[in-house]
């Protein structure tokens, strides 16, 4: 019940003869929140809840089936005037007892009543099942008794020992994640591979159903019945889930809590006991299988049922320990009571918040779970439509009747025959045509900016690659990096021992060649001329091992910074001909090369650029402007740097069959910023960074649309 209501009510004559009660199998329980006193109805035989004032308490709990509301009304308001429910609250409150299935007619005549209301409840629940096609369930068996039997061990598990046990499985499993951390990381790359799936789905089968165990198991330990277990459909993939929801009349709001943890508190210790797998085994299924599990059990965890915003485990906790029970619910009506209070005008409107505290949080939880709740299907419905594109279409279409045209249909009949307007209806339809083309009128004709980032590097104009001439192993760097040089400095010495093994032969040769000249000269004198042509060809071959020789000392090919990696990274290896050892930087002048998607390209070419400004990585100083830019008229596949694509941590694909980082996975263009100076901001050849351009400004529909058909053309090719 909320605010007391009338004390007289138009409609009392159709409730005043009525003799009900409580159905013999509903339970009343006494609970705290936020320390205040409330009742907890509680039916086991169809498992249904309901929370009650203490006066409405009253007022229920001496309804008799020999007695009429009217009479236990006028008995309650002699009894405490100023605490009893007016006959409007008793009207809502049997209304809502009804169609809870929690009140008994003495009457033969409502049993045509009763199967009817059996037949509405069943027509929502399957509307329900239906709107919910993603997450429809299907219960299974009941495991209460099991739960009985092994109720001295769930005792021990959540007890003192089952903490003590718990507590040490993890952080010695937080050691060997410390300590393997590089190995987690890189293995985390594959976790969606083909060859991975399987071994993901068996990973997420065990993960959950001990995840439901769990939470069976702390319902039990504290006195809560669970009577079922069965299969989820989560978007399509079969999975187990429990009903707990005996726990909603446990007293104790940390039991409560502790009821919707224990799901996660068994994904971590799982995943603790995983990653002693993991660190002790070898490459191998069972291997995989274990880092799975840790995946599952550990990130999952956290994103999904630790998120309050969703009405997982994270959200049940949340609202225990606020005590305000059916948040989501609350919320939804708390923000329904602002639109009609203070936009339609209805004045009798009352927010189910008891306080000013509850309606903060009621209102901020509302807003970001509605939020939430659209991105999170969102990327549902994207993830599906990759696999099966009929069936995520199906359900964006699904998604948009039901968040879209279901919403407007009811306002539009709620604004039109709702008796809650009918002093205000006016104001009420001019309220919401207003917010219609106010919406209208911003997203549709109103223009905003237009801009999108490109992923780039800071580039010196003057500035040449250094590589090698000749092939070798790198013997020394005779040069530090950020050392300024000069031309023709030597840089790098190399060594090639095959080079020196083939000088050495050909001056073998040479020794040989010149011992035959003067051999001929004293004896055959026409043996001169062959011999002399082959000296030639020695001589002119020594000249160019020599060259190859001289080609091993890297030079400095103009005056700058020498620029290059550590000698540790490049000493004592084999380079092949044409390696990139390293940049010489030379002036002060700079430039900013961006790799622009094709998807963002069409926008160049169509709208152009108005503006650009440059902003660096790391950088804490304002925006760098640019002076003027460049386009290049055709499309590239090799990047200015590996540092761009996802190799070297960027923001660009490339792929995966070219080791240099360098291949993207599809064409882009090249866009050159001549970047104005700015001393706020450090200035080095190769920052990373990223450039904004600032189109023609549109409105935001017509930018969404766009983003959309580009989204449809790349993902789907629609």
């Amino acid at each position: 019940m909320g605010k007391p209501g009338s004390t007289f009510s138009e409609s009392w004559h159709r409730i005043a003869d009525l003799k009900v009660s409580l159905r013999p199998t509903v339970r009343g329980r006494r609970q705290v929140f936020r320390g205040e006193l409330w009742h907890v109805l509680y039916d086991p035989f169809n498992n249904t809840f309901f929370r009650l004032r203490p006066e409405a308490w009253d007022f229920v709990s001496r309804l008799q089936p020999d007695r009429t509301v009217e009479a236990v009304w006028e008995e309650a308001l002699q009894r405490s005037p100023d605490q009893a429910p007016g006959q409007e609250d008793v009207l809502q409150l049997l209304t809502q007892l009804y169609y809870a299935n929690l009140l008994y007619f003495k009457r033969p005549a409502d049993s045509a009543k009763l199967f009817e209301r059996y037949r509405k409840r069943r027509q929502r629940e399957i509307k329900s099942k239906l709107l919910s096609i993603m997450f429809m369930r299907f219960p299974l068996f009941d495991p209460d008794r099991m739960l009985k039997k092994n109720l001295f061990f769930i005792k021990l598990i959540f007890g003192i020992p089952g903490a003590v046990i718990w507590l040490v499985v993890v952080a010695a499993a937080l050691k060997g994640v410390v300590e393997q951390f590089d190995m987690l990381t890189r293995q985390a790359e594959g976790i969606l591979a083909p060859d991975n799936l399987f071994l993901l789905y068996a990973g997420m089968v065990i993960v959950k159903t001990l995840h439901e165990i769990g939470h069976a198991m702390a319902c039990r330990r504290f006195g809560g019945e669970v009577h079922v277990l069965g299969l989820m459909l989560l978007i399509f993939t079969p999975l187990p889930y429990m009903d707990a929801t005996s726990s909603w009349s446990f007293r104790n709001r940390w039991q409560r809590a502790l009821v919707g943890a224990a799901g996660m508190i068994t994904e971590i210790f799982l995943a603790g006991l995983a990653t002693f797998v993991w660190v002790n085994t070898g490459a191998g299924n069972l291997h995989s299988l274990a880092y799975n599990v840790m995946f599952i059990a550990s990130v999952s965890t956290l994103i999904f049922n630790g998120n309050p915003l969703l009405r997982f485990d994270g959200y049940y906790i949340l609202s225990d320990l606020l005590d305000i029970p059916n948040l989501s619910t609350r919320a939804t009506s708390h923000l329904r009571h602002i639109a009609e209070r203070y936009l339609l005008g209805y004045r009798e409107s009352v927010s189910p918040a008891q306080s000013v505290r509850e309606s903060v949080w009621l209102t901020v939880f509302g807003i970001l779970s509605g939020i939430y709740r659209v991105i999170v299907f969102g990327g549902i419905i994207l993830f599906v439509a990759d696999k099966f594109l009929l069936a995520g279409m199906l359900m964006a279409l699904l998604c948009i009747f039901t968040w879209g045209v279901v919403p407007l249909f009811r306002l539009m009949q709620y604004l039109a025959s709702s008796p809650r307007l009918a002093k205000t209806r006016l104001r009420a339809i001019s309220v919401s045509l207003l917010i219609v083309g106010m919406v209208f009128f911003f997203l549709a004709l109103f223009p905003l900016p237009s801009r999108f980032r490109a992923p780039g590097l800071l580039e010196a104009i003057q500035y040449v690659r250094v590589v090698n001439q000749a092939p070798g192993y790198v013997k020394t760097l005779l040069v530090h990096s950020g050392t300024r040089v000069e031309k023709g400095t030597a840089l790098i010495k190399m060594t090639d021992r095959e080079l020196d093994i083939e000088i050495d032969r050909v001056n073998a040769q040479k020794k040989e060649a010149r011992a035959l000249q003067m051999q001929a000269m004293s004896r055959a004198v026409e043996d001169l001329k062959p011999i002399r042509k082959r000296l030639e060809t020695i001589t002119a071959r020594l000249a160019d091992l020599a060259r190859q020789k001289q080609e091993l000392i890297v030079r400095a090919r103009q005056t700058g910074v020498w620029v290059a990696p550590p000698a540790s990274e490049l000493e004592g290896k084999w380079l092949p001909k044409g390696f990139l050892l390293g940049e010489i930087v030379g002036g002060s002048k700079f430039r900013f090369s961006s790799v622009v998607s094709q998807d963002d390209a069409a926008d160049l070419f169509v709208d152009g650029i108005q503006k650009a400004q440059v902003r660096l990585y790391g950088q804490e100083g304002g925006d760098i402007g640019v002076e003027k830019f460049e386009i290049v008229p055709y499309q590239h596949d090799k990047l200015p740097s590996a540092a761009l694509g996802w190799l070297g941590g960027g923001d660009v694909a490339v792929s995966m069959s070219d080791d240099t980082g360098l291949k993207t996975s599809e064409p882009f263009f090249l866009i050159f910023a001549d970047v104005k100076p700015n001393p706020a901001v450090l200035f080095f050849h190769g920052r990373s960074g990223k450039i904004r351009f600032s189109m023609k400004n549109k409105p935001l529909v017509v930018q969404w649309g766009r983003s959309i058909r580009q989204l449809l053309q790349k993902r789907y090719h629609i």
